[in-house]
């Protein structure tokens, strides 16, 4: 794999790729680059419809730049905990990018993602502001959003301590709060229909997007409660008759 950071050059193939439709993996192929190096780059600039090379190339730019002069410092060292300290810092920023695309603020996401990559799964609110190098108040705020989602919980410790874990059931509690907003959607779609009147095409409109989040909302959950089942089932003990 090659060495060295992203060129301009590398960039314009990137931004080339998505226009083209390829996948991450195939345009890492072609870098000769980690595909999670590619991932990293187009996430935390704009994600796959927003990325563009000249831009990125200038926030680049500007991070070096703002490093240099002592501003937007890295974060404290991660506790690598066995692990490779560049390898881990390289996927905590990919999967922080990533869950900012799919909807998280910045200091959730990084939240979240510190959470899910240390071993002891829970952290408190000092050990976290150590982590992220940031206020007790960014990460109360983060913390409190999380929790509405049903994505982090909390456990009182002695005294008035708190620790935070990411919930076992993250990605299944995020699907369902998914599927539910797409079945009030449908809902007040279809009671638009009333409004605009039968059989007018706006009418017509509102009532193709209520059935098509119907079914979609169906499947979701269904799919999501198939899936907890399955990962949460015990393997059968094998017979030994």
């Amino acid at each position: 794999m090659a060495r060295g950071r992203l060129t301009l050059q590398d960039r314009r193939r990137i931004a080339r790729g998505l226009s083209e439709g390829l996948a991450y993996a195939e345009i890492a192929r072609r870098l000769e680059r980690p595909t999670s190096t590619v991932t990293r780059e187009v996430m935390r600039n704009g994600g796959p419809r927003e990325y563009r090379a000249d831009a990125a190339q200038r926030a680049t730019e500007r991070r070096a730049r703002e490093r240099s002069a002592g501003r937007g410092a890295r974060p404290a060292p991660l506790p690598a905990e066995g692990r490779d300290p560049e390898a881990l810092a390289r996927l905590c920023e990919t999967l922080t990018a990533v869950l900012v695309a799919s909807g998280l603020t910045p200091m959730a996401a990084r939240v979240l993602t510190a959470l899910f990559t240390t071993d002891a799964g829970s952290l408190t609110a000092a050990e976290l502001v150590r982590r992220l190098q940031v206020s007790p108040a960014s990460v109360s705020k983060a913390i409190a959003f999380l929790e509405e989602q049903g994505l982090v919980r909390r456990e009182r410790e002695e005294g008035r301590r708190e620790r935070y874990l990411a919930n076992d059931d993250v990605w299944y509690q995020s699907t369902i709060a998914s599927a539910r907003a797409n079945e009030l959607l449908a809902a007040t779609a279809r009671e638009g229909v009333a409004v605009l009147g039968e059989g007018s095409p706006a009418a017509e409109r509102l009532e193709g997007i209520g059935r098509f989040l119907d079914v979609i909302s169906a499947s979701i959950l269904q799919a999501a409660e198939d899936a907890r089942a399955m990962l949460h089932s015990a393997p059968e003990t094998p017979r030994t008759d």
